[in-house]
């Protein structure tokens, strides 16, 4: 199949691996996938701080289970990557290891607090809902597979995150004000979340021409703005005055792009930014460090013929 074929046939799970498919869509799809899946272990390393955090036995076995699906979602993404036959899982991982591989804004950022827990389990994995929700629909029926389940996990995600600020703007004063501070720090961040604006993205065109994605960076971020917007303030939250949010002619709402800094969001897309090297060592250290469990498995694997495999 060449790719104007692959154009004229795109849509919801259109193609599988017993489709043969042109080289250009199989590294698109790639690339995306990808960094689908080293955002779900970014992201999961990241989440895991928050148990060190969590005020209680039941707040710290809730983020743990968290931790434990963001890195199962991580694994059916490398698995459907596999499908297209660019890359294996063991390549993917070491690229992510070694800085090569990329990952979403917001997980280049190092957590401290407990009042950034729900930047990152509302807002963040709000924003992820809004994103992955529409890949149920992408044209490589693989990742919309995948998107099924972690679609499913992902709602439960964002109802604890939802817990957990209710619980900080129903404390004392000073709590309230300590969430809106930390709130004021990842609005644009999470605003940035959505990728470049339309007109800035390099692969946004190609992706929704072959139905990789079927909603663009910018309609995804006014997406969110209208959902999210009302309830941050239902909990008793200040939108921030910068970046700006306006209302458009048809009442829905929207940011002026160039009062977010997209200089440091290249700079974090190139793995380039302080907290990139930062996130990206601490995972490479915890990569190494258990590396012998992994070859204590292998070594079991090689050693008992006909065991099943952990992904059968």
């Amino acid at each position: 199949m060449d790719i104007e074929a692959v154009k004229d046939r795109a849509g919801p799970r259109q193609f599988g691996p017993n489709d043969d498919m042109p080289e250009e869509y199989r590294r698109a799809a790639t690339r995306m996938i990808q960094f689908h899946a080293n955002s779900e272990v970014m992201g999961g390393y990241l989440d895991k701080e928050f148990t060190r955090h969590a005020p209680s036995l039941d707040r710290k076995l809730a983020n743990t289970a968290k931790v434990q699906d963001e890195i199962g979602h991580a694994q059916l993404l490398y698995r459907a990557a596999e499908t297209l036959g660019v890359k294996t899982r063991d390549e993917m991982l070491a690229e992510l290891q070694t800085g090569e591989g990329t990952f979403l804004n917001c997980f280049h950022y190092p957590v401290d607090s407990w009042y950034e827990a729900p930047m990152i389990d509302f807002f963040v994995d709000g924003g992820a809902m809004r994103r992955q929700a529409t890949l149920k629909s992408t044209s490589w029926t693989p990742y919309a597979h995948a998107m099924d389940k972690v679609c499913f996990e992902e709602g439960f995600h964002v109802k604890h995150g939802e817990s957990i600020l209710r619980e900080l703007m129903r404390g004392s004063k000073a709590t309230q004000e300590r969430t809106q501070e930390t709130f004021e720090e990842w609005w644009p961040r999470i605003l940035q979340f959505f990728g470049p604006t339309n007109d800035e993205s390099t692969h946004n065109d190609f992706a929704q021409e072959v139905g990789l994605k079927t909603t663009s960076n910018d309609e995804l971020r006014n997406s969110f703005l209208n959902m999210y917007i009302p309830k941050a303030e239902k909990y008793g939250l200040e939108i921030p005055e910068y970046p700006r949010v306006f209302e458009r002619d048809d009442g829905t709402m929207a940011v002026r792009e160039d009062d977010l800094d997209w200089e440091e969001f290249w700079t974090i897309a190139k793995n380039d930014f302080e907290g990139s090297h930062e996130q990206i060592g601490s995972r490479a250290r915890r990569q190494e460090a258990v590396a012998w469990v992994r070859e204590s498995l292998d070594s079991w694997e090689r050693g008992a013929p006909g065991t099943p495999q952990a992904a059968d």
